[in-house]
């Protein structure tokens, strides 16, 4: 007789939240891999993609590494995933906190340095440098908490830090609305659109840690408690 493996609700559930995130972050992650191609084959330069061709390392950089933080970090929403590889959050800790150290750092060095673009404004460069600092701060007090052995801050600030690296998705959704019903957006209401996208997310994020602290760990969960590195 063949056994046959089935898929339960809860492992169906389970995968629900990272196929989620991997569906948010599929625009900038397409875009970013339309950008790569469009450096690498010489495309001509235009007024859009000009700073990029005169500096191209901090964009590569920042599109490798978002992408790797956005794609890889959803994975760690899976519990059961997790449970059946239990090296598995270790290990990718190892590379998802330097991919999301890069991917701010690198955010930072090209709104500094960058020409603004047409359609950018001051308002949306602050917000740009406010969220990007913040994204690097918490990556950062997540590696000292985990240092630490605090493994709930570990984890609340690797949560706030992943939010706001997956802010360029949530802005996909926060502009088509308007761009469907109003037109393409201008300085100030794209500053808005894009600072929104952020707020969201950490909302989100700020829900989810909230909701873990008000449940007591219960006693099978912490038997099989695992050893925790960055992410």
């Amino acid at each position: 007789m063949t056994n046959k493996r089935t898929t339960t609700p809860s492992a169906r559930r389970d995968w629900l939240v990272p196929a989620s995130l991997i569906g948010l972050s599929a625009v900038p992650v397409a875009a970013g891999a339309f950008r790569l191609t469009e450096l690498s084959a010489g495309a001509e330069i235009t007024p859009d993609n000009a700073r990029f061709f005169a500096a191209p390392l901090p964009i590569v950089l920042h599109i490798l590494s978002v992408s790797v933080f956005a794609v890889l970090g959803a994975f760690q929403f899976s519990s059961g995933f997790r449970r059946r590889r239990p090296r598995w959050h270790r290990a990718a800790g190892w590379v998802l906190v330097p991919s999301g150290i890069v991917a701010a750092a690198s955010g930072l060095w090209m709104q500094a340095r960058y020409e603004l673009p047409e359609g950018d404004g001051d308002a949306l460069a602050v917000l740009r440098l406010l969220f990007g600092s913040a994204m690097l701060a918490s990556l950062l007090l997540g590696v000292v908490a985990v240092w630490r052995r605090d493994f709930v801050r570990h984890g609340a600030w690797m949560l706030r830090g992943y939010a706001i690296g997956l802010g360029a998705g949530t802005q996909v959704l926060t502009h088509v609305p308007w761009v469907l019903l109003v037109g393409q957006p201008n300085e100030d209401a794209r500053a808005l659109l894009m600072g929104a996208g952020w707020v969201i997310n950490v909302a989100v994020a700020e829900w989810i840690i909230h909701r873990r602290s008000m449940t007591p760990p219960a006693p099978a969960r912490a038997a099989v408690q695992l050893p925790h590195a960055p992410v």
